[in-house]
Order: C-alpha cells, then structure tokens, then sequence
C-alpha cells in the first residue's frame, strides 16, 4: 500500500466521528477465484470514491456492503450492525446498481413510485415528488424512460434510490453515460446530499471524475486496497510515478536530442521506426514545454500519446512501491 501521512488515512475515524462503514480483512473468492483480498477499510459521513479500473473488485467490494453478497472471510458492519440478512437495516440503505434496471416503457415517475412502494414508503406521492425535484426532472417525469438520454435515466435512478430517504447511498459507476453539464449537476447534488449529513460511496474507473467529488480516495487493484486517503495525497503518490510518453516527430533524431536537456524528461529512447519513447516524472511539465522546444526547432510534431497512463499501470506502480 502507498504510504500516506496519518492525517490522509481513512482507517482510523477523524474529527472524533465514528465510521458509518467498517470493512475489516474482506475477502471474497469464487472457486479458485480471489476476487476480494483481505481489505479493511473504514467509511465516515460525506463522500468517499471507490476508484480502480474494470475488474479490480469494487463492484464485489459494494455488494459485500450493501449485503447482496456474503463475504468469504472477515466483517462488514453498517452503522454498527452487520449488514448481511438484516432487512430493518436495509431501509436505511439507497443502492444504485452499475447496470441499468429500467424499463423503457415506463414513465419516470411511475419507476419512482414503484421503487418508494417496494421500500414501504409512507406519503408515497410526496416522496416521490421530492426525490424527482431533486434530480431536475420534473419535466420529463411524465415520459417514458426510453425516451430518455443515458444521463437522464442515471439521474432518474439516483431518483429512485433517493425516494426513502436514505442515510446511505451507494452507487456504482453512477456517472456513465452523463454528459460534462449532466455530470455537474449530479456532482452538486451529491455535495448537497453529503452536507445533509450521508454517507455516500460512489465507484468509477476515472480518476479526474473522482478527484472532483470525493473527500476520501480508495484505490482498489487485483481485490486489494493499493492507497487510501485525501485525494491530494494520492495524487502526490502518483505524481511521484514515472510515465512513458510517445513522441512521433518528423525529425525524431533532432527532437530527442533537445528533449533529453530537458529537466521534465529523465531519459529518452528512439525506437527503430524513428518512434521517441520519453521517461518523464513531470509529465505536466513535459507538455507545456515539449510543444514550444519543438516549434522553437522547426519541428512538427504529429503524435504525442502517454504509454502507460491507465489505471492498471498507476495501481501496479503503487502496489509495487
């Protein structure tokens, strides 16, 4: 695991306040199969991101705190109380699923409606009209989901895991399929919510998304948690990391002689076709600096593409460190 300050870690409550979530050495298998690997972690009021890249356990890690899977060793308790078959507790839970589970042919409210009637919702009608006027879709309320966009039908989920009026929200990859003013939107209606007093725990595979919304940082590698703390030092962890960076130029010989005086650059190799792969632990220095060194020399650049900035390869770096 990264090593963080202590003021950074989430395993130990800050500010005197108790975790809401305790995950304590979870792990969950299938067969030969480790999907979870001894993870522990506590989760306190406000908005935590669930961050890692398809397959690293979050989805597992989610249904293990909502209840819908059994751990295969270790805890999970839920304000205080284990979360496995206890439906009173449940009640106090608001859970939106990465897949969609709508129906196109039926109108937004009536969707609403029918989730606020599974969950015994007194006053339905209220409820749901709160619950729809807090996404912004009094409008479309009335039309069937299928005529919806991807970001109106999230939001009209986010509707119906609202409408009992949760102390907990869980949600999975909950921005897919939002547009940049429909992903604003739902980013301030999570703040909103957060300061309400909820704890919210929301999964993506997309770090800027989560650096924008989340208080507490998460990173989940191969079922392992790789860092935890303030978004801050996670991204000072991984500026730490060294990227490749692809040049493609049309005098590759004259560029990778400039650009390895660089101080951004701290080694430079030329491929055989002519290809310069860039070693850099300033990477955003390495583009504002690359592109005026270039024109300064009359070259052009045609293609300049980082080698290895996914997810998988940040988390390899900060699991190997």
């Amino acid at each position: 695991m990264a090593a963080l300050s202590p003021d950074d870690a989430v395993t130990a409550p800050r500010g005197g306040r108790a975790p809401v979530i305790e995950v304590n050495h979870v792990s969950r298998w299938f067969g030969s199969v480790v999907a979870v690997s001894d993870v522990t972690f506590d989760i306190l009021p406000g908005i935590t991101g669930l961050l890692g890249p398809n397959g690293a356990g979050k989805t597992t890690l989610l249904r293990m705190i909502t209840g819908l899977a059994k751990v295969s060793d270790g805890t999970v308790t839920v304000l205080g109380e284990p979360v496995r078959d206890n439906p009173p507790l449940y009640r106090r839970i608001g859970v939106m699923s990465e897949h969609e589970t709508v129906y196109g042919f039926m109108k937004g409210r009536n969707f609403v409606k029918m989730m606020g009637q599974l969950r015994g919702v007194s006053d339905l009608d209220a409820a749901v009209d709160k619950a729809i006027r807090l996404v912004d879709l009094v409008d479309a309320a009335h039309r069937p989901m299928g005529t919806y966009s991807r970001g109106m039908r999230q939001r009209m989920r986010l509707a119906a895991t609202l409408v009992h009026d949760p102390e907990i929200l869980i949600l999975d990859e909950p921005l897919n399929g939002a547009d940049p003013r429909q992903r604003v939107h739902f980013q301030s209606l999570l703040r909103k919510l957060a300061a309400e007093g909820r704890t919210i725990v929301l999964s993506s595979h997309i770090l800027e998304e989560v650096e924008q919304i989340a208080d507490t940082v998460l990173l989940i590698v191969n079922g392992k948690l790789a860092a935890s703390g303030g978004y801050r030092a996670i991204r000072a962890a991984l500026d730490k990391r060294p990227y490749h960076v692809m040049v493609v130029s049309d005098s590759p010989r004259a560029l990778a002689a400039a650009v390895v005086q660089l101080d951004s650059v701290d080694a430079v190799n030329i491929d055989p076709d002519g290809t310069i792969v860039v070693l850099s632990r300033k990477v955003r220095e390495l583009q504002v600096e690359l592109p005026r060194l270039a024109q300064a020399a009359g070259i052009s650049l045609r293609r300049v593409e980082p080698l290895d900035d996914s997810l998988e390869s940040v988390f390899g770096y900060l699991v190997e460190r």
